[in-house]
């Protein structure tokens, strides 16, 4: 195999994680918002829940952020910053349950990576 279709498989590969990514994100923040048994187990924390809404909706909107193409990268910080503070909320709990986080963090990290470097590129001149 040669390196260029090496190099042709990767953005199609990134495209795919950002989109599975971006959509599990989304559909697990709508249920984390919608939920009585997730606002149940939140109470547990003793926060208000304010801040539970609020950390889902600001989920799903760095979700569809992360989707959008002109706003992938910021919405990808965005969507890695909610994600380490739910991280904390639970750590601090003694929730240790976080690996699933972690990966949606991890996951995410690899997708902004990729897009930063790539518009970082030099694009090639049209003739």
């Amino acid at each position: 195999m040669t390196q260029s279709n090496k190099n042709d498989r990767l953005p199609v590969a990134l495209c795919i994680l950002q989109w599975v990514l971006g959509l599990v994100i989304l559909v697990e923040s709508l249920r984390f918002a919608s939920s009585p048994q997730a606002a149940h187990t939140f109470a547990k924390t003793g926060l208000p829940n304010f801040v539970h809404l609020g950390l889902a909706w600001a989920e799903m909107a760095a979700a569809i952020l992360f989707l959008v193409p002109r706003a992938t990268v910021v919405g990808g910080r965005l969507l890695i910053a909610v994600l380490a503070a739910a991280i904390v909320i639970h750590l601090l709990h003694g929730w240790f349950d976080v690996g699933g986080l972690l990966v949606y963090a991890a996951s995410t990290w690899a997708v902004v990576a990729a897009k930063s470097a790539a518009a970082e590129q030099p694009q090639p001149a049209e003739q």
